[in-house]
């Protein structure tokens, strides 16, 4: 059964509930004949789903600050909060089928269940399941790094190429086969990123020795994509990953 949220309750009982569960929010009004007829599917699909989406409802005549605050001009208009923001959202008494992917999507699915456990046994799994999705293939390389299976770890972002983190890994075992950034690359598998960053930046702006079967121009953006892959975990906002975005272009000239 919905819960009903004031108000007074909307923060407590849907921000922050939907830190730990999704919560579908139906914005309604007694008078509304296309909020009744949607009303049923949305409880069934809460109650189908055994915890692990939640529904709430306001009405929106009792709770009008509620109703300018997150835009609702018809009704009724179903929000989808997941970690204290909207995540998806609909207008209208759209047809029960929509309405149970409306909820599918917000439940994570087995591949992310395996991702957020996080083991290499697990993300193997995962990746069998879902071998285009490259935050798995990266997730799978990095601990296979982790064990030192540098081949392994190659193996597990082979096709992967275009995304960041999947390159950086590349380009952390080519340079290692190279003898350049080993120390680098010590420090971050001790969690010292800083350390780790200002060393590879450190290599491009002294300009990387010509190594057996590695030219200057290679281990150069080998470097750089072994950086940009090493940023690509940090939020963007972060003002220090900002300053070693800017560091490296400037090195890049």
């Amino acid at each position: 059964m919905a819960l009903a949220v004031t108000e007074a309750t909307f923060d407590r009982d849907v921000i922050e509930l939907s830190r730990q569960t999704p919560v579908v929010v139906d914005f309604w009004a007694a008078w509304c004949g296309p909020c009744r007829t949607l009303t049923p599917a949305l409880e069934a699909a809460e109650a189908s789903r055994g915890g692990k989406v939640l529904l709430a409802k306001v009405d929106v005549d009792a709770n009008q600050a509620l109703s300018a605050r997150y835009g609702v001009q018809g009704i009724p208009a179903v929000k989808a909060f997941r970690d204290g923001s909207i995540v998806d959202e609909f207008v209208g008494a759209v047809p029960k089928a929509k309405v149970e992917a409306f909820f599918d999507a917000l439940i994570p699915s087995r591949v992310d269940e395996l991702l957020e456990k996080g083991d290499e046994l697990s993300l193997r799994e995962a990746a069998e399941a879902e071998p285009r999705r490259a935050d798995v293939a990266v997730a799978l390389g990095r601990a296979r790094l982790e064990r030192g299976a540098e081949d392994e770890a190659l193996e597990a972002v082979a096709g992967h190429e275009s995304d960041f983190g999947a390159a950086g890994i590349a380009a952390r075992v080519n340079l290692k086969r190279a003898g350049i950034g080993a120390d680098a690359f010590a420090a971050l598998d001790r969690g010292e990123r800083e350390v780790a960053l200002d060393s590879l930046l450190a290599e491009i702006e002294s300009g990387p020795a010509q190594t057996d079967g590695l030219g200057p121009e290679d281990a150069r953006d080998l470097l750089r994509q072994a950086i940009v892959g090493i940023l690509s975990e940090v939020d963007p906002a972060d003002p220090a990953a900002r300053a070693y975005r800017r560091r490296l272009s400037a090195a890049l000239g």
